[in-house]
């Protein structure tokens, strides 16, 4: 093959431009290599991303019957689980939902739900990315203490936010509620209901009690899913409210109609 010009050139340059060029031929061959080899930085040319400061893994307590499906967020006094959060939902697998349902309107009892992660405050009212459904499993008991697991991977549709509130209040000293006093909601539909703690001070203790209708009650409290005006009764500090209390407090508001049940769930130690 015959030698190209540009070959031809070096060839009848001298000895002396030859090794010079060789040389820089050379050093360029090996800043190039440097260069391809050189680790790049992803630190420093990724873009960070920074989560919202309500992203985590929010457990639920998960209780209800046939007429109903809910759920109360587990809180803490600290990002991202400082907000009380209630939820009315059901599940897209019917046959799921039907069998949670029915397991839960046999006797009163505690589940939880252990979901992935996403921003609790996408269920506060208003937001611009309101929270529609999430994927969670669901166990019989605490999933954090021995609850074994029934259900894993469902998609849980949230039909309605029954509360968000978040615990940014003042202390009972400072605040309208009697530290003597504890506040509580009802909530339910048709048959079946259940007072919860509302959270009103710090330290404070969260609890879930199951209510059912008096055999002499002719007809449910109400017909839809609602949360009644919060009801107040004496309260020993940190210490669950005695039955007797509870019933007359509960009395007060919505007459002879619901006695006290099962208290399905009680926490103080996430509440300091």
């Amino acid at each position: 093959m015959a030698p190209t010009h540009f070959t031809q050139l070096i060839n009848r340059a001298p000895v002396l431009v030859r090794r010079v060029f060789a040389i820089c031929l050379a050093a360029t061959m090996v800043s190039a290599t440097s260069f391809a080899a050189e680790p790049v930085n992803a630190e420093a040319t990724a873009k960070t991303v920074s989560q919202p400061e309500g992203y985590g893994s929010h457990g639920m307590a998960v209780f209800g019957g046939r007429d109903g499906l809910y759920a109360s967020h587990l809180p803490m006094f600290h990002a991202p689980h400082d907000a009380q959060v209630l939820l009315r939902f059901h599940l897209a697998d019917a046959g799921v939902d039907a069998s949670l349902r029915a397991r839960l309107a046999l006797r009163p009892q505690l589940w939880t739900l252990d979901p992935e992660s996403f921003d609790l405050h996408r269920l506060q009212p208003g937001n611009p990315e309101p929270l529609k459904q999430f994927s969670a499993r669901f166990v019989q008991g605490h999933f954090e203490r021995g609850g074994e697991e029934r259900f894993a991977g469902q998609t849980v549709v949230i039909d309605e936010v029954l509360l968000f509130k978040p615990l940014d209040f003042k202390p009972a000293s400072e605040g309208t509620v009697p530290h003597s006093a504890g506040r509580y909601l009802l909530l339910g539909s048709g048959r079946e209901y259940f007072a919860v703690k509302e959270i009103d001070r710090r330290p404070d203790f969260d609890a879930i009690v199951a209510m059912k209708p008096l055999p002499s009650s002719k007809r449910p409290v109400g017909e839809h899913t609602t949360i009644i005006q919060p009801f107040t009764l004496p309260t020993d500090e940190l210490k669950a409210p005695t039955r007797p209390a509870l019933q007359a407090a509960l009395q007060g508001r919505v007459g002879r109609t619901l006695q006290v049940g099962k208290t399905l769930y009680f926490e103080t130690e996430d509440l300091k």
